[in-house]
């Protein structure tokens, strides 16, 4: 299972290329891409990414759960797939991003990685630092709280 950490904040050149963090590109050597696969967030101005087998996953899920020409299922399928683009590492480590992609989220002269467990989001670097502060504002507001089963 992949596991993406951290916030890695790295330049975008004026072609749209950035470097993926080294450490997020270890956790997808071993996948059938070589390369990432990027989303438009449908709950904030962020890019969804992950690899190509969590995309596997995910449309599994898809087909699992939902019911085949449903309304949920249709809108699923547009939301997560259909402006799902895969893009392949340069020699260097860099991906290009399109150029709608970065005008979705923002994104101009840099790009903020962050990781999420599973997959990992890319955000125009102020915009996730207020996104971040909200987030833990929200959590000390409702004493949240994670419990961890052990596995026997």
């Amino acid at each position: 299972m992949s596991l993406f950490l951290s916030t890695f904040i790295n330049k975008v050149d004026r072609k749209g290329r950035v470097s993926v963090p080294a450490s997020f590109r270890a956790t997808l050597a071993d996948q059938s891409f070589h390369g990432i696969v990027v989303f438009k967030s449908y709950r904030q101005a962020a890019l969804e990414g992950c690899g190509i087998n969590r995309m596997h996953l995910l449309s599994q899920q898809v087909d699992d759960q939902m019911d085949l020409f449903s309304e949920d299922q249709d809108d699923m399928t547009a939301t997560l797939f259909a402006d799902a683009q895969q893009l392949g590492f340069d020699t260097d480590g860099r991906v290009m991003l399109p150029e709608a992609f970065r005008a979705y989220a923002n994104i101009t002269d840099s790009a903020a990685f962050v990781g999420r467990g599973a997959t990992f989001q890319i955000w125009q670097p102020d915009a996730f630092k207020v996104h971040q502060d909200q987030a833990r504002k929200r959590l000390h507001q409702r004493g949240a709280t994670l419990k961890i089963k052990s596995k026997d």
